[in-house]
């Protein structure tokens, strides 16, 4: 887990800070799939610790284009701040419960494995694509066109596109 001990820092004036090297294998939901990599800063807020991080991971995705799975790239930055749940002493909460976002805990461990979680989840491309030159699968007989093109011979098209297609290819001169 990425925890961190701030009671050190809870006690320091606003601005304090501390940086951590982040490298840990992590299980959060299949994203990430593996090693959470980079660097964090914290810094103590008049409210709690505000982290700010660079970090990369890999999440394993299916391809839009030719539904492999296949390992994608995702770098994370992380700039979220991190409330108290008490006032340090541990006698009264700075923060209403029905408050939103991420807490350090009442022995004062700071978390950030549920923010990599989110902000990887992010990260991830909406149509993550195996490669550039992925080719995808044929409309016809949905083969893998990666692999080898298919037998389904030239593209057919709608014949009410015709008219269209007609005029595209003249050049629109008709």
């Amino acid at each position: 887990m990425m925890m961190f001990n701030v009671a050190q820092l809870m006690k320091e004036s606003t601005g304090s800070t501390r940086y951590y090297q982040v490298d840990e294998a992590v299980e959060t939901g299949g994203v990430p799939a593996g090693r959470v990599f980079g660097s964090v800063r914290l810094m103590r807020t008049d409210r709690g610790v505000w982290v700010n991080g660079r970090l990369g991971t890999v999440a394993v995705c299916e391809c839009s284009r030719c539904l492999r799975e296949h390992h994608q790239p995702v770098d994370i930055t992380i700039d979220d701040e991190f409330a108290a749940a008490s006032d340090g002493a541990g006698f009264e909460p700075m923060l209403e419960d029905e408050e939103e976002g991420f807490f350090i805990d009442s022995d004062q461990i700071l978390d950030i494995t549920e923010a990599v979680r989110q902000y990887s989840y992010l990260g991830i491309p909406m149509k993550p694509t195996c490669g550039n030159d992925c080719a995808g699968l044929c409309t016809g007989c949905g083969a893998n066109l990666n692999d080898a093109a298919c037998s389904c011979g030239p593209p057919r098209t709608d014949p009410r596109w015709d008219a269209l297609l007609k005029m595209v290819s003249s050049g629109g001169n008709d």
